[in-house]
């Protein structure tokens, strides 16, 4: 009799689990919409809450491919701030997509601007903010971010004018 008991506990184990409802899926991420001057949606997020159970990808700061990848050498090779910000953004969705995220799944953005020799040793913020329109806040991507924008004396070398770093989440499958 202890035989067919015991033999019997892994098939009740089994039929308890069967007839488990599955687990929920996790809530969904709030973005926390700022109003723009309009009226509508701003072209950052205020803020955004991520509940519990979603898996993260902290992606390092990433810079722009060379315009023509046997020249890399000066400014002109990586362009201007706008040119350089939709480099680094076709870089990261790349990034992201190796790893079964896409674009839209990136929730928080730290922005690292040199200033532009070519513009008075200043930041082209509106250049910055017209790439970055091409990734958030678009046709192909409604979703925005939240974002800092930092001004910095210089990036690892003298030609980079953009750098990202992006945090991206998506609930598990």
């Amino acid at each position: 009799m202890k035989t067919r008991r015991i033999a019997a506990a892994p098939l009740a184990v089994l039929a308890a689990a069967l007839a488990a409802p599955a687990l929920a899926a996790p809530a969904p991420v709030e973005r926390i919409v700022s109003p723009g001057p309009d009226g509508k949606p701003g072209l950052i997020l205020k803020g955004v809450i991520v509940p519990a159970g979603y898996e993260t990808f902290y992606l390092s700061g990433q810079l722009a491919d060379p315009i023509d990848p046997a020249k890399k050498e000066t400014m002109e090779d990586y362009g201007d701030t706008k040119t350089q910000t939709l480099s680094t953004l076709k870089k990261i969705k790349a990034l992201l997509e190796a790893k079964g995220y896409a674009i839209g799944d990136v929730v928080k953005m730290q922005a690292f601007l040199a200033a532009d020799p070519r513009l008075g040793n200043k930041i082209d913020f509106a250049g910055f903010n017209a790439g970055f329109k091409e990734y958030f806040g678009s046709a192909d991507n409604p979703a925005t971010v939240s974002r800092s924008t930092f001004q910095v004396a210089n990036l690892v070398a003298p030609m980079f004018l953009v750098e990202l770093e992006v945090t991206a989440v998506k609930a598990p499958k």
